[in-house]
């Protein structure tokens, strides 16, 4: 009788970066070395592997995209699912069934694409009996992000995605420096009590930004270096005001931050950022920013009271608002 192999399922959290995107990205992580600090949260990138058949299929349902793999020249580059393809040459498997889905919006800003990278490494993984650690399973993230599918971005979000959580990470050359925040319960839910995280309505091309940036970087710009030198110290403060459970001083250095990543690109702040910020701050917002590489996507802010209220006028401007939670968990294998 012919074994029948059991379907496996993977996923990983999306995340808020609070201060130092940008700085973990290469050449500048090489050269001058990056620190983010970011948190995972409860929104998360399924994957799913079912044997069986005679080709694999890849269904990508954010997308709606499909592809039936024959033979290797299906998975080579420049066909869509590069992210699927690439881990899959990565961690080969027979034939079956590969899925995934997404609850964070396409386009948000919150490192869906480091979460998926992870979700695609686990599940494949899993369906070859192979284990591998969260620690391991950031570090081929990337590389099946920036190497084997080409695309342009840092480290930070393959990271989050593994291991859940609230840390400052530090970024030098292949080696990134994982602390842990270890912040009190009672911080996390007043944190998360005032914390509104609103999709803009417009999707970015983060690839097309982080181009622009870099090319303005390796250019030499002196505005774009010292900004994202700036941003790993403030990214350091942020640290420090997290461990300290100052809310307010968090706000003001999600402000700080954004106002430097706004140095990094003329279209870093789309209109209807600009439009939402503007209403949160009258709203009592004590300090926002863009999530991820900005020029449109998911922007989140701190305000001073409850969100109740905070979420109205943000609906009232037409942003949707993303209903999370921060979570300790990780890369997750069934």
């Amino acid at each position: 009788m012919r074994e029948v192999r059991p379907t496996v399922k993977a996923s990983a959290p999306v995340r808020l970066d609070f201060a130092g995107g940008w700085t973990d990205v290469e050449p500048f992580s090489l050269r001058e070395g990056g620190v983010v600090v970011n948190a995972a949260i409860s929104l998360r990138v399924h994957a799913e592997f079912q044997p069986g058949g005679e080709n694999l299929l890849i269904r990508a349902a954010d997308t709606n995209e499909a592809a039936v793999i024959r033979g290797a020249m299906d998975l080579l580059p420049g066909h869509g699912l590069e992210l699927h393809r690439a881990a899959i040459r990565m961690l080969p498997v027979g034939s079956g069934t590969l899925r995934t889905r997404s609850e964070a919006p396409t386009g948000s800003g919150l490192g869906s694409s480091g979460a998926l990278d992870v979700a695609l490494l686990a599940v494949l993984a899993a369906a070859r009996s192979e284990v591998l650690s969260p620690r391991e399973l950031a570090d081929l993230g990337y590389e099946l992000e920036a190497v084997e599918a080409g695309l342009a971005g840092g480290r930070q979000d393959q990271y989050v995605a593994a291991l859940g959580g609230f840390h400052r990470l530090g970024f030098r050359g292949d080696q990134v420096e994982v602390e842990p925040l270890g912040l009190e319960p009672e911080f996390i839910d007043e944190l998360e009590s005032r914390t509104v995280i609103c999709h803009t309505g417009r999707s970015r091309m983060s690839g097309e930004t982080i181009s622009r940036v870099m090319d303005a970087y390796n250019r030499g710009d002196l505005e774009v270096t010292s900004a994202r030198v700036e941003l790993a110290g403030l990214a350091d403060l942020m640290a420090a005001a997290l461990r300290a459970a100052d809310l307010p001083l968090v706000g003001r250095l999600l402000s700080a931050n954004w106002a430097c990543q706004q140095r990094l690109d003329a279209g870093m702040c789309t209109p209807e950022m600009r439009a939402l910020e503007q209403a949160m701050r009258a709203a009592g917002a004590i300090g926002g920013k863009a999530a991820g590489a900005g020029a449109g996507g998911v922007m989140f802010f701190v305000m001073t009271q409850d969100r109740v209220s905070a979420v109205e006028i943000a609906e009232a401007c037409g942003a949707k608002v993303l209903h999370a939670t921060y979570t300790s968990t990780g890369v997750e294998t069934c």
